[in-house]
């Protein structure tokens, strides 16, 4: 609420056309943009006309960075605003923006036009093996209004002890969503953008059989709000058997989803073998925590709410760190560089709407450096095909790679992130390990922005006596400051740690 007053007051005295927000003084665009790779872009094409700053910084990671009340007011005062869309940003990014900024303002996800200006999208693959299950959130169905949510709210609990569904950001700090121990208010809900899924941890405090009911409303940025339904799903916990005539879901990917369209609760999981997917009425399955999920409360100060340090728990993991919201396809696609030449070509198109006299200054500066990337992308494939196809392994500490791997003819082996306070069971290690093994992984890819948290990877890496490198997925850091250096960087480390043939 102290951001929004803030900001109130610097649009009182706000102007409304090109370069109204004087960033520089001297440049015809204020330009925001979520990124720092979106930043560079932007400044490669619109050059000495814009001023560009980036509400993620350097080191930031737009799957969870908080924006501050600066931010906030750089947004306030931008003649355009772009972002990447398919759901890369954390949702409170994507609320300042549209809360903060002038309504006239363009908003621009780039990535979701992509294919328009030569660009190709690919959908999302997320497989971490665990050995449970991996339960998330939802939202499905459109929902209409700018800046729209999905508000999901626990109503109601049966079961013998206590419900906990907390996320755990990427610093460590967990965030309450559900906390059954003083009963349900209008604490116990979060939001989630249209087409979303979400990360969360679900802990339960007693072996037995509980039932969950939750429901749904939209949100609008006016305060417009809208039932969409409610439902109640259950869960086995510890050797407690499932009730019959119920399908058990004990392993892979499914979530709880809300469907803002149909307004109804159920469960979607995804079949391990094939990927297809499958909606379940919340009546007809039952979720499984069983006993290997038991593990201890935290002794850290801050999970003191899910009871006595070292008190039993029953824990579906949240599995990926931070506020990983996400939808079906994949959003970095500027890690296949023929992708990053369409996220230029949309920027040249919406620099000259916001600044048509800007036009020839746009393109000038757009075809040079679309002939600086189209080398770039041949320099990258040069270099990664000197690979020796059976080493064009990535194992990393993220699901970012995709389009990389889709463009130069690697293979993404896994992702081993790190789940937030939580040791790995023996089997996934040994998954880990078997993987390093079975596919002869000369070496092990580190982010540097989550390379602190990879103790498990890097673990084992050095056991299995593998090399550990760095990559660039998401955000720049002090060393490597824009895209072209990132991606050259990427691919060299990659040809140099993965080079090797045989070893």
């Amino acid at each position: 609420m102290a951001v929004t007053g803030f900001v109130a007051a610097i649009l009182l005295g706000s102007g409304c056309g090109p370069g109204s927000g004087g960033g520089s003084g001297e440049a015809e665009l204020t330009v925001s943009t979520t990124t720092g790779i979106l930043a560079d872009l932007v400044r490669n094409v619109g050059g000495d006309r814009v001023d560009v700053t980036s509400v993620v910084p350097h080191h930031g990671d737009p799957h969870s960075y908080e924006p501050s009340p600066g931010d906030a007011a750089r947004v306030a005062k931008s003649d355009l605003i772009f972002s990447n869309g398919l759901l890369l940003e954390e949702p409170g990014i994507m609320k300042m923006i549209h809360t903060n900024s002038r309504k006239e303002t363009p908003k621009v996800p780039i990535s979701e036009k992509l294919e328009q200006y030569g660009g190709t999208v690919i959908k999302l693959k997320e497989d971490l093996g665990l050995n449970v299950l991996w339960l998330g959130w939802a939202v499905e169905g459109e929902v209409t209004g700018d800046g729209s949510q999905v508000r999901t709210t626990a109503t109601k609990l049966d079961g013998p002890g206590d419900l906990h569904v907390y996320l755990t950001d990427t610093l460590g700090t967990p965030q309450s969503y559900i906390d059954s121990t003083d009963g349900f208010d209008a604490k116990d809900s979060f939001t989630l953008p249209p087409e979303a899924h979400t990360h969360v941890n679900w802990v339960f405090s007693k072996p037995g059989t509980y039932r969950l009911t939750v429901q749904g409303q939209t949100e609008t940025l006016d305060g417009t709000k809208a039932p969409i339904g409610s439902g109640t799903v259950t869960f086995v916990v510890g050797k407690t058997p499932a009730p019959a005539g119920k399908r058990l879901l004990d392993g892979g990917h499914a979530d709880v989803a809300l469907n803002a369209q149909t307004k109804s609760v159920y469960v979607r999981s995804d079949d391990p073998s094939t990927g297809k997917r499958t909606n379940h009425p919340a009546d007809s399955v039952v979720l499984s925590v069983p006993d290997r999920a038991k593990e201890a409360v935290p002794r850290e100060g801050a999970f003191r709410f899910l009871g006595k340090p070292g008190a039993d728990i029953w824990v579906l993991p949240q599995a990926v760190i931070g506020k990983h919201v996400h939808g079906e396809m994949d959003p970095h696609a500027w890690e296949d560089v023929t992708n990053a030449e369409a996220y230029v070509r949309r920027i040249e198109a919406e620099l000259i709407k916001a600044d048509p006299a800007g036009k020839a200054e746009y393109k000038r500066n757009a075809q040079r450096y679309l002939k600086q990337l189209a080398a770039l992308d041949k320099e990258v494939a040069a270099t990664l095909a000197t690979v020796p196809e059976a080493n064009r392994k990535l194992i990393t500490t993220h699901d970012a790679f995709g389009y990389l791997a889709e463009a130069y003819g690697m293979e993404v082996a896994g992702f081993v992130v790190p789940v937030p306070n939580r040791e790995p069971s023996a089997a996934e290690v040994e998954k880990l390990r078997d993987t390093i093994r079975d596919k002869k992984v000369p070496a092990v890819f580190l982010e540097p922005n989550l390379a602190a948290r990879a103790d498990v990877l890097r673990r084992v890496a050095e056991d299995e006596g593998v090399r550990i490198c760095t990559i660039y997925g998401d955000s720049f850091d002090d060393k490597v400051h824009d895209y072209v250096a990132m991606m050259r960087h990427n691919a060299k480390e990659l040809a140099r740690c993965l080079g090797r043939e045989g070893s």
